[in-house]
């Protein structure tokens, strides 16, 4: 049996879950989510607790199994409390701002790059940064929030792959806490004799 798909899944107080043929449907606080099901898996609704069934245990029941587990979970941790990502932008001379909904990125291109969020998802917390002696690369940050984790996190990814960060000298859109890995540059690679 699965260690992740026979936890059980807690609903909190103020969630609402309807459970259709294949499909369910979490309602909470923050917004409300829908997601087919794949059509093997069983999910029950007793005592304030879901749970999924698999109906054996074949190969792909099993794999099927904690997956949605794992679904169903982040989409209640998503109507309740949401999800974040936070990105940092390294770089002199790159900036971000916010023009209304829209976040401008200024990455070193001969032009600034604009962008509308998907609906369902909001940029947040929107900070540019004076160069200082301490840390003359920190550009900028920003948030992306919104209550369906597989969204947030590939508007997320879209964001970083605008200019991932270099190896060299670290310039680009990272992660909060992504550790770059650096290379020794031309000069430091050979030997003087």
């Amino acid at each position: 049996m699965s260690r992740i798909g026979r936890m059980p899944i807690p609903v909190p107080p103020g969630v609402q879950v309807t459970l259709g043929d294949e499909q369910i449907r979490v309602k909470g606080p923050l917004g409300e989510l829908s997601r087919r099901l794949p059509p093997a898996m069983r999910v029950e609704l007793t005592d304030g607790q879901l749970r999924v069934v698999r109906p054996s245990d074949e190969r792909q029941h099993r794999a099927l199994h904690g997956l949605t587990r794992s679904l169903i979970a982040n989409m209640i941790a998503g109507v309740t409390q949401g999800f974040a990502k936070t990105l940092v932008v390294h770089g002199v001379g790159y900036r971000v701002g916010r023009q209304g909904n829209r976040l401008s990125l200024q990455l070193g291109y001969s032009h600034p790059i604009e962008l509308v969020p998907p609906l369902g998802v909001e940029i947040t917390g929107v900070e540019t940064f004076t160069p200082t002696p301490t840390n003359e690369w920190l550009s900028g940050r920003f948030v992306v929030k919104g209550i369906d984790k597989e969204q947030v996190g590939e508007v997320a990814a879209k964001i970083r792959s605008l200019r991932e960060a270099e190896p060299y000298k670290g310039k680009g859109i990272r992660y909060l806490g992504e550790r770059v890995r650096r290379k020794a540059g031309k000069a430091a690679g050979k030997g003087k004799k």
